[in-house]
């Protein structure tokens, strides 16, 4: 399953991506999981998608929960929680 993953703010800086594309042998994966593969390729990655981080995620341009279901050619956008006024 192909997968187009985007990171945002301070999780782009510390990982050093803007975006990547994504190969991953199954069907599907729910978010978490996704997470979990992603934090194990690097150690930046560990650093900005770490579990106890809170991150946003949207997949397709929809908030979605970490468990979501990620199908074949899905964007996945990972960002800090924003704030503002």
């Amino acid at each position: 399953m192909k997968l187009t993953i985007k990171y945002f703010a301070s999780i782009r800086e510390t990982i050093g991506l803007a975006q990547e594309l994504v190969d991953i042998d199954a069907p599907h994966v729910s978010i978490s999981a996704l997470r979990d593969r992603l934090i194990a390729c690097s150690p930046h990655a560990a650093e900005a998608l770490d579990t106890s981080r809170p991150v946003r995620v949207a997949v397709n341009h929809e908030m979605v929960a970490n468990t979501f279901v990620v199908r074949q050619d899905s964007e996945i956008a990972f960002f800090p929680p924003v704030t503002g006024g």
